[in-house]
């Protein structure tokens, strides 16, 4: 297949990064990729989605997977899965051989082995540089979902849905297919009853997701939903001040370096020391700028805060706030050289199963079915931004009748992509930021 052909059906099937910042996939497809790269890391505990989908679909999957290698280019196809995922493996090693550029790497079982920069030093050994893209290093990453989402396109079936995994204080983990738009207390109630009296949502996994309200709806990039009790550590964590944050950083910080030494960027070359930012912010030092410049190389993983720190300060929280100040100042980030990748980060990776511990969520730790079967729901509120980039523009009004894939807003000029109706019904609602549907 050409590229541009293939960018075309990605872009208008509203294929994003099902992850992360859901970046458009089209854009990913680049013929200077010499590599690319699946990441079925399944970087946050208590996630299990990426591994369930590549071992139930593996032959579709890895069928597309070769076509985008043939389409740009790529002389290799390499699959990061982490090695406890037998059951993922064995699928995998049934259809590899009939492609002759791929290979399954085998990942261990530390976070945060899914992050884009990690991984690709894990499966290539290739650096990429601070502020840096993959495909400056000739890689370009696709995670799982992405892949088959990409395969669904070929066949003229648009993203409307999402795989969701519900777990912790729910009666029934599992991971569902819902359509985009579902509201999250909907989504939860498919896995039976809530343990918890005034349960808080934590969506996408417990370092780097966020607070969520029942209202709020499922998106392209909503990879799980956390059940957790409104006292849990990790909730008083999410919910604290960065102002009070600040000033206990200024009482308490005792500059041990273990977010330094612990950061995963930092291992790689990367120019990120947070113990250096959290000493000048927590005593308004500004007359060296380079610790708060170097926050834009900052990937928000939460080692730092959530695992590394013993005072349980939030350097990822506050490096966050004054990145943000930054960028909306106009500011860039410096273009600077990565250093040598240290030879003790070998040793200083964060096992998951002890990182599950200290988070307080090993009995949470279960499995979650995967249940592929769409769940049927009554109104979809659909965010027209979904992903990096402008948003999609609506092409519908209210009063308008839609069947379920059909298209509702178009790309926009610039990155964007389009998005589609994900259940058949009448628009009720048409505004800047979403569209709303009742079957």
């Amino acid at each position: 297949m050409e590229i541009n052909e293939l960018k075309k059906i990605i872009q208008e099937n509203g294929v994003v990064g099902a992850g992360g910042a859901g970046f458009p996939t089209h854009a990913k497809l680049d013929e200077h990729a010499e590599i690319i790269l699946m990441n079925c890391a399944e970087c946050e505990p208590l996630l299990k989605l990426h591994r369930q989908l590549l071992q139930k679909h593996a032959e579709e999957i890895l069928r597309t997977f070769h076509l985008i290698a043939e389409t740009v280019g790529a002389k290799e196809a390499v699959i990061g899965v982490k090695k406890s995922y037998i059951d993922t493996v064995r699928a995998l090693k049934l259809y590899i051989d009939e492609y002759p550029e791929m290979r399954i790497h085998l990942l261990e079982e530390a976070y945060p082995m899914g992050d884009e920069v990690v991984l690709i030093y894990e499966a290539t050994k290739r650096v990429v540089r601070p502020g840096g893209i993959p495909i400056e290093q000739g890689v370009a990453v696709f995670n799982v979902e992405t892949v088959y989402n990409i395969s669904r396109a070929l066949q003229q079936k648009p993203v409307t849905d999402k795989l969701v995994s519900v777990v912790a204080e729910v009666t029934d983990p599992v991971t569902v297919r819902v359509p985009i738009g579902t509201p999250l207390q909907e989504v939860v109630s498919m896995a039976g009853e809530v343990k918890v009296k005034d349960p808080v949502y934590l969506v996408g996994g417990p370092m780097m997701g966020s607070l969520g309200t029942p209202e709020q709806p499922v998106t392209k990039t909503t990879n799980a939903i956390l059940v957790l009790p409104a006292d849990h550590p990790i909730v008083l964590k999410k919910q604290r001040s960065a102002a009070i944050d600040l000033k206990r950083a200024a009482s308490i910080c005792c500059q041990c370096q273990m977010c330094t030494d612990l950061c995963p960027r930092n291992g790689l070359g990367h120019p990120i020391e947070p113990h250096l930012f959290m000493r000048a912010a927590a005593n308004q030092d500004y007359r060296n700028i380079v610790p708060y410049s170097n926050t834009f190389f900052c990937s928000s993983c939460g080692v730092c805060e959530m695992y590394a720190c013993p005072q349980s300060l939030a350097p990822r929280t506050q490096m966050a706030e004054f990145k943000a100040g930054l960028r909306s100042a106009g500011l860039k980030p410096p273009v600077v050289t990565a250093a040598p990748v240290k030879a003790a980060r070998e040793f200083r990776r964060v096992p998951e199963e002890r990182l599950t511990a200290r988070l307080g969520l090993t009995r949470y730790d279960q499995p979650a079915p995967l249940k592929e079967e769409p769940a049927a729901v009554k109104k979809v509120i659909i965010n027209l931004s979904q992903h990096i980039g402008a948003p999609a523009e609506p092409i519908v009004k209210v009063s308008d009748t839609v069947s379920a894939g059909q298209m509702i807003a178009r790309p926009s000029k610039g990155l964007s992509t389009a998005v589609h109706a994900s259940i058949s019904g009448r628009v009720t609602a048409v505004t800047e930021k979403y569209i709303v549907i009742v079957a």
